[in-house]
């Protein structure tokens, strides 16, 4: 089992920059990819980012591209998300999610971290 903890979120006004953040624990060993994903209120889940393991990897969401941006640390078991020119649209809850290196779909989920953008 691999835990994940998720943090940084918090209150921003537009234009502003956020760094997420998130800690995985556990079989760690067994993950290649890790993203994020978010959820606004009454919408569906929607994918923002992922990482291979090796980072040579790295996809974004059409309506994050050149604005955030994911990094990893292999040897703290982590993984990042800058964030930069942050808009109201962007408001949401933010999941980090991790997939074995067997699996092709997300096999272990954070609680989620709230970021809120004002305008």
């Amino acid at each position: 089992q691999v835990q994940l903890v998720e943090s940084g979120g918090g209150l921003v006004q537009a234009g502003d920059s956020l760094r997420l953040s998130c800690a995985a624990s556990g079989r760690t060993f067994s993950i290649n990819t890790m993203g994020w994903f978010r959820q606004a209120p009454g919408k569906e889940r929607e994918f923002v980012a992922r990482i291979t393991r090796s980072g040579v990897n790295i996809y974004y969401a059409d309506s994050v591209k050149g604005r955030f941006t994911i990094s990893r640390d292999n040897a703290k078991n982590t993984v990042s998300l800058q964030m930069n020119s942050l808009k109201p649209e962007d408001t949401a809850v933010y999941l980090c999610a991790a997939g074995e290196i067997s699996s092709i779909h997300y096999d272990y989920w954070g609680q989620g971290t709230q970021v809120t953008v004002s305008s």
